[in-house]
């Protein structure tokens, strides 16, 4: 009885590793899919901005997940934008 036992255990260990590898496989099948279909953001401009041109208004968060608005900074003052590249 105990032999059974065993064997039922390594046919079900089986079972899993392969059905484990079958749904890994079909996962990273799907997001490769998935990734590959999404068309990329259309640009809404047609050329770089200027020196001295008006930057598109945007929204983002900063470092206390407050939400920080080109167009209402402007209004208070004059705005320069920074972007560092990762150096320091």
């Amino acid at each position: 009885m105990a032999q059974f036992s065993d064997k039922r255990d390594l046919v079900g260990a089986n079972i899993m590793k392969i059905s484990t590898a079958f749904f890994s496989v079909m996962i990273l099948l799907w997001v490769s899919i998935d990734a590959s279909s999404q068309s990329p953001v259309p640009s809404l401009r047609s050329s770089p901005i200027g020196v001295g041109d008006k930057a598109p208004d945007f929204t983002l968060q900063d470092q206390n997940n407050n939400t920080a608005k080109l167009s209402e900074a402007r209004d208070k003052s004059a705005v320069v934008l920074v972007f560092y590249r990762g150096y320091w």
